[in-house]
């Protein structure tokens, strides 16, 4: 029976779905995403055809100690406690890579020397103080990966020695070239198989190009190299690894053609080179030619490029030229899926389209962003009737409606869990939830009312029916109205345009109602000396008649008892007890 073990695939961040599909492909066990890097169990066959086959892998480890280290010398013990003589003899040489995620391992530099010295000391107490394998930066025997999350460490074998990324077939390059992993994980992201065209109008050495045509034929992108590190295992399976490298059977006839051009003809040059080196030249067709030069392309066909970002590469007019994109996509490329990978600058959003993906992607030490354009003729209500949809979009509303039936959250991370971002989204979903529930109050039915006519009543979160609700709503109209009064009456009765005015008094200066004011002293009889002047106030005539009708003004200029409006006359009596 084959023995089957743990392996562990690096990949860059974005493309760990990407790899894990590979990897199933492939026929790998127990395939679990992780960041940036996938695990997966096989045997030793699965082990060669993950380095042969998978394009967006970066290198294949396979695990060989765990253990837990809380400082230096815990960690040198138990390195120290591995049988190195199982992986290699005394004439070998190994390397040392180490990845530390630690805050006592803050150094992975001193990490490498204390594994290194424990490795050394092992072989030391058993064959001699002369008697060690060497060290050796490059193209070491056996390349060991140490990798510390915390306080747990694990030591790995890396069975691919260079990066994977590294196929073999590039002999030249044009300035700052993209990674061969994240272009062949970009076109398998897009789902491009080979079905239709694919067109890359700022190609520079042609990678796209490449390993676009790689995955259309279904060539194994590590044919092309050289040597991986599994060879030197002391368990390296000649025979075995010779079948697989030689084996051809899954490779298959591409119909369509892979456009490629680029302004620069040096850059052409380059690529023709390459494209010739990998053997793919009978289906890529390549041009010098500036993007403002597409007047026409291929219908129906996938865009994918990678644009100058304004840093190690640029363009006298960032601005301009990704302006130009955007006008080209909607002129020349209609009908077409374009993925463009751009840093995360403000040139992306002169493209002026909304983008149905938005991926965020590490391209070197270059925060970028993989956007897919989904271009179509029309507008969006007829691309939708046709079976078209903007796939991020959709997915998010399908993934909402989802999340709100089951009261769970809606949005996830790259690595599936949920991040900062997440609350945002709850809580504006909560708030819709909210104004939803206050739009239409949830109701229950009965089978039956009091009078047995099975007909609905509405129960809303206070309990009460909707006739219930009615009676009291009637009920508060039908009270009395009570106008609250203003903070300041004086200012409310003279108010620019009320009719209510006050008179003048004697001295030229107005008074207020309170002069008048039945009780005070001296009301009636003069004015007082000194009145608050309030601006509302405005000049009216001198005739006290004009002003309000005052009973007690109205006393003091006749001397008589007024009779008002709705006022009953009163008599008044003579001397004799008599009414006159």
């Amino acid at each position: 029976m084959k023995e089957r073990f743990e392996m562990v695939a690096k990949t860059f961040q974005g493309l760990e779905d990407v790899l894990a599909e590979e990897l199933r492909g492939l026929g790998a066990e127990n395939v679990e995403p992780g960041r940036r890097m996938v695990s997966f169990e096989g045997d030793l066959e699965m082990l060669y055809k993950a380095n042969l086959c998978c394009r967006t892998a970066l290198r294949i480890l396979k695990p060989i100690y765990k253990f837990t280290a809380r400082n230096t010398d815990e960690l040198y013990e138990h390195a120290k406690e591995f049988d190195w003589g199982s992986l290699m003899s005394v004439g070998s040489t190994f390397s040392i890579d180490t990845v530390a995620f630690s805050d006592e391992f803050t150094h992975s530099r001193f990490v490498t020397y204390r594994v290194k010295d424990a490795i050394v000391d092992w072989f030391k107490d058993r064959y001699g103080d002369d008697k060690r394998p060497g060290v050796r930066l490059q193209d070491a025997d056996v390349m060991i990966n140490v990798h510390i999350s915390g306080e747990d460490v694990t030591l790995s074998l890396d069975s691919s020695g260079e990066s994977l990324h590294k196929r073999g077939y590039r002999v030249a390059q044009t300035e700052a070239p993209i990674n061969e992993v994240l272009a062949a994980g970009i076109i398998l992201r897009s789902g491009w198989r080979g079905d239709c065209p694919l067109v890359d109008p700022m190609c520079g050495s042609g990678t796209f190009l490449i390993e676009a045509a790689l995955i259309a034929a279904n060539i194994n992108p590590g044919v092309y190299r050289k040597h991986f590190s599994f060879e030197n295992w002391k368990d390296f399976d000649h025979e075995l690894f010779d079948r697989l490298y030689n084996d051809d059977s899954n490779e298959r006839n591409f119909d369509f053609k892979i456009y490629g051009a680029d302004i620069s003809p040096k850059a052409v040059e380059i690529a023709e080179r390459n494209i010739k080196s990998a053997g793919v030249g009978r289906m890529i067709e390549l041009q010098t030619k500036p993007l403002s030069a597409w007047t026409e392309a291929p219908a129906n066909g996938v865009m994918v490029t990678n644009p100058p970002y304004g840093e190690r590469i640029s363009s006298e007019d960032m601005d301009g030229l990704y302006a130009l994109i955007g006008q080209k996509l909607k002129n020349v490329f209609k009908g077409y899926h374009a993925w463009i990978i751009a840093a995360k600058n403000e040139y992306i959003s002169q493209i002026g389209l909304a983008p149905s993906v938005k991926l965020p992607i590490l391209n070197g030490s270059i925060e970028c962003e993989l956007r897919e354009y989904i271009i179509f003729e029309g507008d969006y209500k007829s691309f939708r009737r046709e079976g078209g949809r903007l796939r991020e979009l959709e997915e998010k509303k399908t993934e909402k409606k989802a999340a709100r039936r089951s009261g769970k959250p809606s949005f996830k991370g790259r690595d599936g869990k949920f991040d900062r971002r997440d609350k945002f989204d709850r809580d504006r979903d909560r708030k819709f939830d909210r104004k939803f529930d206050r739009e239409r109050r949830p109701y229950r039915k009965f089978d039956d009312d009091e009078n047995g006519t099975g007909e609905e009543k509405r129960r809303f979160r206070d309990g009460r029916s909707g006739e219930e609700r009615n009676f009291a709503d009637k009920r508060r109209e039908r009270r009395e109205f009570k106008a609250k009064p203003p903070r300041n009456k004086l200012e409310e009765r003279y108010r620019p345009g009320s009719r209510n005015t006050a008179p003048f008094n004697g001295e030229g200066r107005k008074a207020t109602t309170a002069d008048f004011r039945p009780g005070r002293p001296g009301a009636g009889k003069h004015f007082p000396s000194k009145v608050e002047h309030n601006e509302f106030e405005r000049p009216v005539s001198e005739n006290p008649l004009a002003a309000r009708r005052s009973e007690e003004a109205l006393k003091l200029i006749t001397g008589k008892q007024p009779t008002l409006p709705g006022m009953r006359p009163r008599r008044r009596k003579n001397d004799g007890g008599e009414e006159a």
